[in-house]
């Protein structure tokens, strides 16, 4: 058994432990990343954002196809497998991997495959790597080892036709019928994208409410939209049993109702990856979901030991992800650029997909701010006429006095990319922070951006 020494020890290289990872090192740190993948680039880039987000990306060409008329003069509508649909997806994941593995060689990281087991505050065993167990003895660590889906003992995932939001992307096959149980972000893009298929999909969501974290109005446009394109709802159901067999799975719910599909997917809440970790060795306990709590500083209670990521529970996004590891290494290494990162854009890749920063109609009126609403429908958008991609809406909500910006929520193509011109100015200090920048800003035509233009100017005609 072998010891090394090092600066700061990284556990997981997902996104949050490459952040931390690389700006330690950039500061001159010794550094050590553990990863018990055969592969850099964690859950995010094998299971989650990269192939799920290339998947919809698939998805949503294959509707752009069958839906454009101008493509109906030369054949039939096309229909692809899931599977044929997803090995397209895959060849991201390769690319990700070979990128971020240079960035580990570039940096003089040391990567050590295997399970960590922290032994004591300081030393950390690496575990099944094949060989000779190594011992990593760190200044500092910074546990970033992510989640994974939730998944209740009640519910038997063995089954060949009972998946989770992992295992959906080894579906070998493409069901006519699906049940996926949690209308949260996951299952409501992975409705999109099997609806999208040509699959009969019902959504069973526990709560009253798609989204509810969302704008009212974004919430209702998704649900319309879900709806539309023959996504089936049900609200405010909970599930009694999950019953699968040879011919399907049968989901039985409190209510009393029944519904039978070929295949179930669980998309219904992740677990931090603490487990066997040896956190008791350290003085550290999780909670009920296995996520580790932190201070605003992202120490945990035993100060030299930092968590990032998923690990630590909410946003659970791979952006917040990378600057919460960025932010615990500039606090390690005590530079200028820490910050608690509260300021998060939601990026929800439903079809259509989702983003918004800031407050909400409902928590404006329940602060008793006065604001006014600026509307933008990409009907109205030349550049949304040219593509195709009419449906959606930019919304900003600001003072009504000061004109300050105090929410942007986009819905539609490139809702993602838009909203972070809103972010931008909402960032800005005092009065640089208004309506009347995009007023008096020339924007490109015909763009999706010059939605803020007309938004702004609708917006301003509320107020006079």
């Amino acid at each position: 058994m072998a010891e090394h020494t090092y600066d700061v020890v990284v556990i997981g290289a997902g996104p949050a432990g490459e952040g931390a990872a690389m700006s330690a090192a950039k500061h001159g740190r010794r550094v050590a990343v553990i990863e018990d993948k055969k592969q850099v680039g964690g859950n995010c880039a094998h299971r989650g954002t990269i192939p799920s987000k290339a998947l919809r990306h698939n998805v949503r060409q294959i509707i752009q196809f069958n839906t454009n008329p101008m493509f109906r003069d030369i054949g039939e509508p096309r229909w692809f497998s899931f599977p044929r649909v997803l090995k397209d997806a895959e060849r991201v994941i390769a690319k990700q991997v070979k990128l971020r593995t240079g960035f580990y060689a570039r940096n003089r990281v040391d990567l050590y495959h295997g399970k960590a087991f922290l032994l004591d505050e300081h030393r950390i065993e690496v575990r099944g790597a094949g060989t000779a167990n190594d011992v990593l003895v760190a200044k500092e660590i910074v546990i970033a080892t992510g989640s994974r889906p939730y998944q209740p003992p009640d519910i038997d995932f063995n089954h060949r036709r009972i998946y989770c939001s992992d295992s959906i992307l080894k579906l070998g096959h493409t069901p006519r019928t699906l049940i996926i149980y949690g209308a949260g972000v996951i299952g409501s893009e992975y409705a999109s994208i099997f609806v999208g298929l040509g699959v009969k999909v019902d959504l069973i969501n526990p709560g009253s409410k798609l989204l509810s974290f969302l704008d009212d109005e974004i919430s209702d446009a998704l649900s319309y939209h879900l709806r539309d394109n023959g996504v089936l709802m049900r609200h405010n159901e909970e599930y009694e049993s999950v019953e699968g067999n040879e011919t399907g799975v049968i989901l039985t719910m409190k209510s009393g109702k029944k519904i039978r599909a070929d295949a179930f997917l669980w998309c219904n809440g992740r677990s931090g990856n603490t487990e066997k970790l040896g956190l008791e060795n350290v003085g550290l306990e999780c909670n009920s979901r296995g996520q580790l709590k932190v201070d605003d500083h992202y120490r945990t209670e035993v100060p030299h030991i930092y968590a990032v990521g998923d690990v630590i529970g909410y946003p659970s996004l791979a952006s917040a992800a990378y600057d919460q590891g960025r932010s615990a290494a500039s606090d390690l290494v005590s530079d200028a650029y820490f910050r608690f990162v509260d300021d998060v854009p939601t990026g929800i890749y439903t079809i259509p997909e989702i983003s918004s920063v800031g407050k909400t109609e409902a928590e404006l009126t329940a602060q008793r701010v006065p604001y006014e609403v600026g509307q933008a429908f990409f009907k109205h958008l030349a550049r949304a006429q040219i593509t195709g991609d009419t449906v959606g809406m930019l919304k900003i909500l600001f003072h009504r006095e000061t004109k300050q910006l105090l929410g942007i929520h986009c819905f539609g193509d490139q809702a993602s990319e838009i909203v972070h011109i809103g972010q931008a100015i909402m960032s800005q200090p005092g009065e640089l922070n208004t309506l009347d920048y995009f007023i008096n800003t020339t924007f490109n035509y015909p763009t999706m951006a010059e939605a803020y233009r007309v938004a702004a100017l609708n917006g301003l005609n509320r107020i006079f």
